[in-house]
């Protein structure tokens, strides 16, 4: 053993003569902390629990670094007397011979002699001065500590006692020095890794396994993982870090099922694990000193538990922040109870009495209490346990019997600073997210399986199309066959839609936007007098920019206008003179193609204009700048919040806490986010997924709950591979708000160096791009089979919100124009997709009711598809200038997936159409429904139509982007211009006699390739 203890000769001396210092220098000052004792009595008795130490023997450790049991320090400003037994004082003799004189008394077997030992040390107490300083509550036990007792009890009228807890912790205990806090805080680590990546994870596989295990059985399971060191040499501590130096000082405690012990002295009970609140606390040693850290978890909380565990974190961090060096204690506790009672008074008798105590050595330092009483001031370099919570609250919405009662707290150990506490326990999580778990989403019901279809119809049509399918290719007999059933089946859908449209809208079916309720609309700027600006004295035309108003003179009074019923303001020269006019919005002015101003009183009289003439020409212009900025400024403010409107807040991702989640790296994200372009890393957790960009500041996060489709677009034909996500609810991504949320990755490498590579020496021509084309054919397999089981994880792992895989059908794809550009078009199972370029374009096909081919007609090369919404409140999405050559393939698979559609020569007037329909739906369907397109289509080749249906640019063209079902919002006039760029081909041929389109024509074929020979050949073949 004498080859185990070693003390420090150094840092002892160092520590007795800093104490030492302190005594001294306080007798000159008169400070107070000694109390002006001129001894001190420090004893130790028989050794008790192991990782209990109170302050004699933490005193004891703190200059030596072990714990002597049955030791007596009797000690001076002169002198440190130590009565012990001959084996440990073999291991003190070194101490001799510092700047501390340092005796050592043996104790013996001779009963006279030790009491002469006791004797010697009373006279050297009493000759040192009246006070004493002793333990008041002196809980040492054994022979030893009742001899020295008694005999002290012989001086008792010679001499004050004075309590010797506050003066070692002042003097001794309660302020750390550097080495200690380096210790204090690998404990801490040592212990927060414990509960964060030991407790949480076991935990959480017996719940999700539902195992059955008593709270005895895992807090045993938890004090055995000391023994493996392995799984503490993973943590970030120190370089001498030593797994072998920990110990328990706290033994674990798990307590759920509404029995709850804050205080952690009960032994752990036999009840089993409760699927509800957790608690659970723990503390390690580090070469004696202490750590402690406590946590609340929660299995599938209620609201209410939610919101008291939110006020508790509050108050906890209300705390932390109130830690600084020079701070009284109980202004602390104050502080948090005042907080509560702000919140929620009633659960004051729920709170607790103090909100933490000193921690160090000692495994609790009872005068430094952060209760309401404490009138001690926290310094730099002391460290606490502090302690927030709430006992036997009650639940108001139970789960279960056991669920009626529950108790909330939070533990850590943190350093007092100059600046906030540092915690030290901070890498085990206390936020709500971290700590509420919840088992419960997979068990759902599941949705209920669709309708299956008529097995001769398929999803898509997907043997309907082939090679032959083009219009100059085909045999005719096949097509009049094949056009034949595909109006027999399209007749009977028409006839279907036009049945349920009756059914849905019976008589007496009001307007579906509710216009009818449209009203005046009124804006109030001030409700009293007082609220005028102070300026308005003057008469003078003021801009209150704070309540969007502008004060005009008029008739000697200030009269406010707000700035919703302005116009616009304007000024005009006039001489010397400036004028400025104001223009108001009023009734019957049709502003727009909407008139938002309904006439309310038909009786009422408006101001449409007011002018002001000044010589001031600074002033009147800075005025009519700051109205038109004001003015933008509103419009923007109504425009974002308008844009908002459908943005939901989800609810909070629940991370995996038992295993390492499925994650896919080298991701980019569309829309992007704002920084650096970085790629980053995808993660599937519990109930969403997680995309952290690359520089490990920004996160995205997408519940299962919020997913309406998953696409996997393979990278064939393509630059990237596709992962790509649309949303029930748009998110935020940054400041941009976005339906449709994809991850790609870049499926071409760099380009191959020309300039002569080592590889390039050897090989050449052909054999070397055989190779390369293939090596590029693996890498984009290789791709697309990652990517392809990545997105199968995602729908297994969101099978309970009805998440599949849908992977568009290239082969049925066409081009066209949806937004900006013409780009490729491709059919799902369930939905029309553009995943390639932005805008995105995603239609769910079972939210369609018809779909309208405009411009086929004989001559033009293109055509326009108009897709119907049964929502009619929805704008009709637009795909614009598809080449006049997949007309059969569109027709054949609308027909396959079950929607009717019809054709027309000319482009109709959507806007005026839906606003048709959504007043009166109920007349619209008696007057024949959607029949009236089809009724075009039979006309085609009749009288021109009446001027209602001539070719006018749809409104709801402006707004093409809700095509993406307001989804994307790059550009919201692309479709238009794609639409006014069709129109014009369509006017100019319309414009121009036969010759001149003849002749055209003619030059078209040559530029083909076509001579007039094949050109006639193939008129007499039709």
């Amino acid at each position: 053993m004498a080859d185990e203890i070693s003390i420090d000769n150094q840092l002892f001396h160092d520590r007795l003569g800093s104490f030492i210092t302190k005594w001294k220098a306080e007798k000159r000052s008169g400070n107070a902390t000694f109390a002006d004792v001129g001894s001190i009595a420090v004893l130790v008795g028989k050794a008790g629990e192991p990782g209990i130490y109170q302050k004699p023997t933490a005193f004891q450790l703190w200059l030596l670094g072990y714990e002597f049991p049955t030791t007596l320090f009797v000690l001076t400003p002169d002198v440190l007397r130590i009565v012990t037994t001959k084996k440990k004082a073999s291991y003190l003799e070194p101490l001799k011979g510092g700047k501390t004189a340092v005796e050592i008394y043996v104790r013996g077997k001779d009963a006279e002699v030790n009491a002469k030992q006791f004797q010697d040390c009373l006279e050297l107490m009493k000759t040192a001065g009246k006070k004493v300083g002793v333990m008041a509550k002196d809980n040492a036990t054994g022979p030893f500590a009742e001899e020295w007792k008694t005999a002290l009890e012989g001086i008792s009228k010679d001499v004050e006692q004075v309590d010797l807890g506050l003066i070692l912790s002042n003097a001794a205990l309660a302020v750390k020095d550097e080495k200690e806090l380096r210790t204090i805080r690998d404990a801490s680590r040592a212990s927060s890794h414990l509960m964060a990546n030991y407790f949480v994870e076991e935990m959480s596989e017996i719940l999700d396994s539902e195992k059955k295990i008593s709270h005895k059985a895992f807090s045993d399971k938890i004090t055995a993982k000391l023994d493996d060191s392995k799984f503490f040499q993973k943590i970030k501590v120190s370089n001498s870090f030593d797994p072998m130096n920990l110990d328990w000082g706290l033994m674990p405690v798990v307590q759920s099922g509404g029995q709850y012990d804050l205080k952690f002295n009960s032994e752990p009970d036999d009840h089993n694990l409760h699927a509800g609140v957790i608690v659970s606390a723990l503390g390690l040693r580090y070469s004696s000193y202490m750590s402690m850290i406590g946590r609340t978890y929660m299995v599938d909380p209620n609201k209410a538990q939610e919101n008291t565990y939110k006020l508790l974190l509050s108050i906890h961090e209300l705390v932390l922040h109130s830690m600084k060096d020079g701070v009284v204690a109980k202004d602390i506790y104050n502080k948090a109870l005042n907080l509560l009672k702000s919140k929620k008074p009633d659960l004051e008798k729920n709170f607790f009495k103090n909100v933490g105590y000193g921690i160090g050595i000692e495994n609790k330092d009872n005068t430094l209490l952060l209760s309401s009483k404490n009138t001690r001031a926290l310094k730099d370099g002391m460290t606490f346990c502090v302690t927030t919570g709430f006992n036997d609250l009650k639940n108001p919405d139970p789960q279960d019997k056991k669920s009626n009662v529950y108790s909330l707290v939070l533990m850590d150990t943190v350093r007092v600073t100059a600046t906030d506490a540092a915690v030290f326990t901070k890498d085990a999580p206390s936020d709500l997210e971290s700590v509420s778990f919840f088992f419960n989403d997979e068990e759902e019901p599941e949705a209920k399986p669709k309708p299956k279809r008529d097995s001769r119809i398929g999803a898509v049509a997907q043997k309907n199309v082939t090679k032959t399918r083009l219009r100059a290719e085909r045999s005719t007999n096949q097509d009049a066959e094949k056009e034949k059933q595909r109006r027999e089946h399209q007749k009977e859908l028409h006839a279907k839609k036009q049945k349920e449209g009756l059914a849905l809208y019976g008589k007496g079916a009001g307007a579906l936007n509710g216009t009818e309720e449209k009203k005046f609309k009124r804006f109030e700027s001030y409700k009293r007098d007082g609220q005028l600006p102070t300026s308005v004295k003057d008469l003078a035309i003021h801009v209150d920019r704070k309540n969007f108003t502008i004060l005009l003179p008029i008739m000697g009074r200030p009269v406010p206008f707000h700035i919703n019923t302005i116009k616009n303001a304007s000024t005009t020269s006039e001489g010397d003179f400036i004028a400025l006019r104001i223009n108001f919005l009023s009734p019957g002015q049709g502003v727009g193609r909407k008139d938002d101003q309904p006439f309310e009183d038909p009786t009422a009289h408006f101001i449409r204009s007011l002018t002001f003439r000044s010589r001031d020409v600074d002033r009147i212009e800075d005025i009519a700048k700051s109205i038109t900025e004001l003015k933008k400024d509103v419009v923007r403010r109504e425009q974002e919040k308008k844009q908002m409107e459908d943005v939901v807040e989800q609810d909070k991702l629940v991370t995996l806490k038992n295993r390492k989640p499925y994650n896919l790296d080298m991701i980019f994200l569309r829309p992007p986010l704002d920084g650096k372009r970085v790629p980053g890393t995808i993660a599937i957790h519990q109930n969403g997924l997680r995309y952290v960009h690359g520089n490990g500041t920004q996160t995205v996060d997408v519940l299962f709950s919020n997913i309406k489709h998953l696409f996997f677009q393979p990278c064939q034909h393509e630059l990237i591979v596709i992962i790509h996500i649309h949303l029930k609810n748009p998110l935020m991504i940054g400041k941009k708000k976005a339906r449709d949320i994809q991850f790609f990755r870049e499926a071409t490498e760099m380009a191959f160096d020309e300039t002569g590579n080592r590889k390039r020496r050897h090989k050449f021509g052909d054999e070397e791009e055989f190779e390369q084309e293939q090596d590029e054919r693996r890498r984009r397999a290789a791709l697309d089979k990652e990517f392809k089981s990545f997105a199968e994880k995602i729908s297994d792992a969101a099978r309970g919100e009805g998440v599949a895989v849908d992977v568009p059908f290239r082969e049925l794809g066409f081009n066209g124009v949806p937004s900006r550009s013409s780009v490729l078009i491709q059919p799902t199972t369930d939905c029309l997709v553009q995943l390639t370029e932005p805008p995105f374009l995603c239609l769910t096909l079972s939210e369609l009711e018809v779909v309208h081919l405009e411009r086929v007609q004989f001559g033009l090369r293109n055509f326009d598809m108009v897709l119907v919404f049964r929502d009619y409140n929805r704008t009709p999405a637009h795909v614009n200038t598809i080449p006049v050559e997949n007309l059969e393939a569109v027709k054949d698979w609308l027909d396959s997936v079950e929607l009717p559609f019809s054709e027309g020569p000319l482009n109709l007037n959507w806007a005026q159409i839906m606003k048709t329909v959504v007043q009166d739906p109920h007349t619209f369907f008696v007057d024949g429904g959607w029949s009236f397109l089809g009724d075009e289509s039979d006309d085609e080749g009749g009288e021109e139509s009446e001027p209602e249906s001539e070719f006018v640019e749809s409104e709801d063209v402006e707004g093409s982007d809700e095509s993406s079902e307001d989804g994307s919002d790059f550009d919201e006039n692309a479709s238009a211009e794609a639409s006014d760029e069709a129109s014009d081909d369509d006017e100019e041929s319309a414009g121009e006699d036969w010759d001149v389109l003849e002749k055209k024509a003619k030059k078209k074929d040559r530029e083909a390739g076509l001579s007039d020979e094949e050109d006639n050949s193939r008129r007499r073949k039709r």
